[in-house]
């Protein structure tokens, strides 16, 4: 009982799974020059599946359910939001990706209208212009420097939002799921289907991997799952809006491996967006740590 609230745990596995996620990250971004993002899913989906399924048995999960259209519906959305998050990584500089993945609380702010019926308060409101208005800051960055913003980069921009987008709508329909399902059944038959799903695809844009690259699709399979672990077992250990602000190291880690990899200097414009970004961020945090508090 004790480890729900372990804040320091909760805060360690946190920053361990944004580590393990921009180090992923930086695996997609440099094999999706040879590879469609389709492929990497595949491996990304199925090389995490032992860890996720060894992980779960150990805490006592079962496959057991009455909501399997549920479970295919979230696998599905969860699906998008990774394609999207693939795609754009071969367009757009790694910390951008990174930057505009956390829009996902906006999001949610605008699905919770209609899916639960809340009024968001004149704190959210601010949250979700704050944070919109940073991502129109990051991607009009690209051409601050004289630089043509090409369509290629908008495309990239605008999927990588419609990322956010779509793990708004996970979040809202692992809510509903978990109404009667535990976290663990829902991990598990997230992991299953998505790795079923990519595999249905994969006889149609398979591109045999050299030795190499298959030893790194395989690690960046490992690695994602090792990251989802760590991020579940986070929030098994401390509050949400405890965790808010490690979350956000993910951009510290992007930042750095665009640097060191690529070259990928972070702009002014990448910096006040993202900071932006994050404020909104922490806004919707503390209102929903406020609204918990009454």
């Amino acid at each position: 009982m004790a480890l729900r609230h372990d804040l320091r745990r909760g805060a360690l596995l946190m920053l361990g799974a944004t580590a393990c996620f921009a180090l992923m990250g930086a695996f997609v971004k440099e094999l999706s020059t040879r590879y469609t993002f389709l492929e990497l899913m595949f491996f990304r989906n199925a090389f995490s599946l032992p860890i996720v399924l060894a992980a779960g048995l150990r805490m006592g999960a079962l496959l057991r359910t009455r909501r399997l259209g549920g479970h295919a519906v979230r696998a599905t959305s969860g699906l998008m939001g990774m394609g999207c998050a693939f795609f754009s990584l071969s367009l757009v500089p790694l910390a951008d990706q990174t930057a505009l993945n956390y829009t996902q609380p906006l999001f949610i702010i605008l699905l919770a209208i209609p899916w639960l019926g809340e009024r968001p308060g004149a704190a959210r409101w601010a949250a979700v212009g704050i944070g919109f208005l940073g991502v129109v800051v990051v991607a009009a960055g690209q051409g601050a420097g004289g630089g043509a913003v090409t369509g290629g980069l908008v495309l990239g921009y605008s999927i990588a939002a419609l990322g956010g987008f779509f793990g708004a709508l996970s979040t809202m329909l692992v809510r509903q799921l978990s109404a009667t399902e535990p976290s663990t059944t829902i991990v598990l038959w997230q992991a299953l289907l998505m790795t079923g799903l990519t595999g249905l695809a994969l006889p149609f844009v398979w591109i045999t991997p050299s030795l190499g690259d298959l030893g790194l699709l395989v690690l960046m399979g490992l690695i994602g799952g090792v990251g989802q672990v760590l991020n579940t077992e986070a929030f098994a250990s401390a509050q949400v809006s405890s965790l808010g602000p490690y979350t956000y190291t993910g951009l510290l880690w992007a930042g750095l491996l665009g640097w060191l990899v690529w070259g990928e200097m972070p702009g002014v414009a990448m910096l006040a967006g993202s900071a932006l970004i994050v404020g909104a961020g922490f806004i919707v945090l503390r209102s929903e740590f406020r609204r918990r508090a009454r």
